[in-house]
């Protein structure tokens, strides 16, 4: 598995953090900054993973700025992007089951490592269901 990783200037650490944990999973990342706490714009770096999950150069995105509803408004800007906020594990796991979740996005100022690493952990595992719930993705990816 290979995911792509973006932050803004408030999530730095907690991007470094979930780096080596996805790391030490033995998946894949691809790190599209931003690399210092220096004060930037979230939606370039929601852009660039983004832009890699649209194209399939990797099969995952995580967006995480302060509270990751920036970084979600702009990754569903782009076509067959599915973006999701979650600052719980039910929902993460859920967003996927229901609804082929292709980005998560979280904030620091919100989740601390550890349940960032809960929430990543059951996004990762979980599976998309399809049958009935195709029917809506379909709708929504036809708006």
């Amino acid at each position: 598995m290979k995911i792509a990783i973006g932050c803004d200037h408030t999530a730095t650490v907690l991007k470094n953090q979930i780096i080596k944990y996805l790391k030490e999973s033995n998946i894949e990342v691809t790190d599209h900054g931003t690399y210092s706490n220096d004060r930037t714009d979230y939606p370039i770096y929601a852009k660039k993973v983004s832009l890699d999950v649209q194209s399939k150069l990797v099969d995952l995105g995580i967006l995480i700025c302060g509270t990751g509803v920036g970084m979600s408004i702009a990754a569903n800007k782009f076509n067959g992007i599915r973006a999701v906020v979650c600052s719980e594990p039910y929902s993460a796991m859920a967003s996927k089951n229901h609804n082929d979740s292709n980005i998560l996005c979280f904030g620091a100022r919100v989740v601390g490592l550890d349940l960032a690493k809960m929430i990543v952990d059951e996004w990762i595992n979980a599976e998309y269901h399809g049958g009935r719930h195709q029917q809506r993705v379909d709708m929504i990816d036809n708006f």
